[in-house]
């Protein structure tokens, strides 16, 4: 028999799970970009390894602080971002796309080979630099909370952590797309001919808006290594695509869309992963294998996507307005 009271508490602890805030981060940051600037990123898997690199070599190979290396990362995803925004910027938008989508993948490739591997750790990536983020920790030592949200002092502060970067970087966006920066922003994503001949320095916004996008993938990297070690495997292109199926599911030019969406999404696929995996052992589904049942959720979370998506097609916290740009 299947436990379905197990099923549904594994499903909401991924309501405030490190994983679900850093890809509400990286779909913030997305939406920047794509959603309020009109740039066709398909390299936030390289902003998010670049912050999650950049954290653990700066603090295992140079002997960073936590601070120190926070802005290591952050540096770095603004280099990235310059190197990607300088040839294209000036081109069409799909020149971009094209850039990002090999500049990340090249970068995964560069933290796998064996020529970097006393700094990248090669293909078994990272880790044991969590040392300084744990004395940071205010929580005294215990275990806390109720129903499914029961955790440790350091899992406790790696929420607490993440998901108070995603408020602020909410609040941040918030306020830029409230301010004449955001209006020139979003006017790039509607007509970018009317706004230079207005005056305004068209190469000079999308690359500011490049750069904060990036430094908040970068950010979401970080959090999303704090409960894991750093693997490359985890920065393939199928990484983008799913911050991206995030961001349309919330809304793609909204604030809080990416970070409801990033919920929907986890809720989602950690229930049918239960769901499918408990369906297996109990012989409900005799013609599959367990490798093909993990496949299987993310079909059924592409089905229930697609479901939300036909009947609210702007994103659920999305507006009509919007609908005829992100199609």
């Amino acid at each position: 028999m299947i436990d379905w009271l197990l099923l549904f508490s594994n499903a909401a602890q991924e309501i405030i799970s490190p994983t679900t805030a850093a890809y509400a981060l990286a779909a913030l940051g997305l939406a920047i970009h794509f959603g309020f600037t009109g740039l066709l990123n398909f390299g936030q898997a390289g902003f998010m390894a670049l912050g999650a690199y950049g954290y653990a070599i700066a603090t295992l190979t140079f002997g960073f602080p936590v601070w120190g290396a926070i802005l290591f990362g952050i540096g770095a995803s603004i280099v990235f971002a310059l190197i990607l925004g300088v040839p294209t910027l000036r081109l069409r938008a799909d020149y971009l796309a094209i850039v990002t989508i090999a500049a990340a993948e090249i970068l995964r490739l560069l933290f796998t080979t064996n020529t970097f591997e006393p700094v990248t750790g090669s293909a078994n990536g990272l880790q044991g630099y969590k040392g300084g983020f744990e004395e940071l920790n205010p929580i005294p030592e215990g275990t806390y909370g109720f129903g499914p949200w029961v955790y440790n002092e350091y899992d406790w502060w790696v929420r607490i952590f993440g998901w108070g970067l995603v408020a602020l970087a909410a609040l941040i966006t918030w306020r830029l797309m409230s301010s004449p920066w955001g209006r020139v922003i979003k006017g790039i994503r509607e007509d970018e001919d009317a706004v230079r001949a207005l005056g305004k320095n068209v190469y000079f916004y999308k690359m500011q808006s490049l750069i904060i996008g990036g430094v908040f993938g970068s950010l979401a990297g970080m959090i999303f290594i704090l409960p894991r070690a750093v693997v490359p495997s985890n920065y393939q292109t199928s990484l983008t695509f799913f911050i991206y199926a995030i961001l349309l599911l919330g809304g793609a030019a909204t604030v809080l869309g990416p970070i409801l969406g990033s919920v929907i999404f986890w809720v989602l696929l950690s229930f049918f992963s239960g769901f499918i995996a408990r369906a297996v052992e109990a012989g409900w589904l005799p013609f599959m294998s367990s490798v093909q049942a993990g496949q299987l959720r993310f079909i059924l979370v592409g089905i229930a996507i697609m479901v939300i998506v036909i009947y609210r097609p702007q994103g659920i916290l999305g507006n009509k307005k919007e609908l005829a740009f992100v199609k």
